[in-house]
Formats: structure tokens, sequence, C-alpha cells
């Protein structure tokens, strides 16, 4: 079975930094093609998606909103993800949500339709 658990969100002040991991079980590392991401949702607002890999080779993807303060990178061995989040500013407050799908050969990892999600873990940037 595919699970995930996130960790890692937290307060920080704007300009800081916070590192999000999402554990998963080895079932859903155990065989190559598999797309992971991670999405925040803020109260009245849609859910979004913010960053991507795939993990059976890393490609990475990245919002307009978080691309060069944010950076996704996985642990194969750990079975573990990460989200590097710098430079971090008060409208990426929300809860943050990994999920994980399956891979298909020449769609990117942000077109996916995501159907394994974590409970999530919160961020609040404060000004």
């Amino acid at each position: 079975q595919v699970q995930l658990v996130e960790s890692g969100g937290g307060s920080v002040q704007a300009g800081g930094s916070l590192r999000l991991s999402c554990a998963a079980s080895a079932y859903t590392y155990r065989y190559r093609g598999r797309c992971m991401g991670w999405f925040r949702q803020a109260p009245g607002k849609e859910r979004e998606g913010v960053a991507y890999i795939s993990t059976d080779g890393g490609t990475t993807y990245y919002s307009d909103s978080v691309k060069g303060r944010f950076a996704i990178s996985q642990d194969n061995a750990k079975n573990t993800m990460y989200l590097q989040m710098n430079s971090l500013k008060p409208e990426d407050t929300a809860m943050y949500y990994c999920a994980a799908a399956p891979r298909y050969l020449g769609v990117s990892c942000s077109d996916v339709e995501y159907n394994y999600w974590g409970q999530g873990t919160q961020v609040t940037v404060s000004s």
C-alpha cells in the first residue's frame, strides 16, 4: 500500500526556511516509475501543485510561484521526499501535502492525477 506521512511544518518569519519531509511506505518506492509531488492549500483557495519529482530519475518540476526558492528532492534508500523552502513569504502560508501518482511515459509529473495523499503539515509564514 502507498502510505505518505508529512512532517516538518511550523511557523517561521518571512525570509526564513523550512524543510518538509514526506515519509513513504516501502511499497511506494518499490516499483520504479512514480510521480511524487508537493501541494498546498490555503484557506479559501484552491489546492496548488508546487513541486514534483519522478522516482525513476529525479526529474523535477516547479510552479512559477516557488521556482528559485523551493527545492524538491528524494532519498530513495530512505523512501523519503523533501521540500526545502527558502526565502519564505507570507503567501506561502498553507497546509502542505505530499502525494503520489503513477508515472506515464511522455507525461510530465505535473500533469498526472495524484491518487495517494498524506494528512498534511501546516506552514505559517509571518511578516
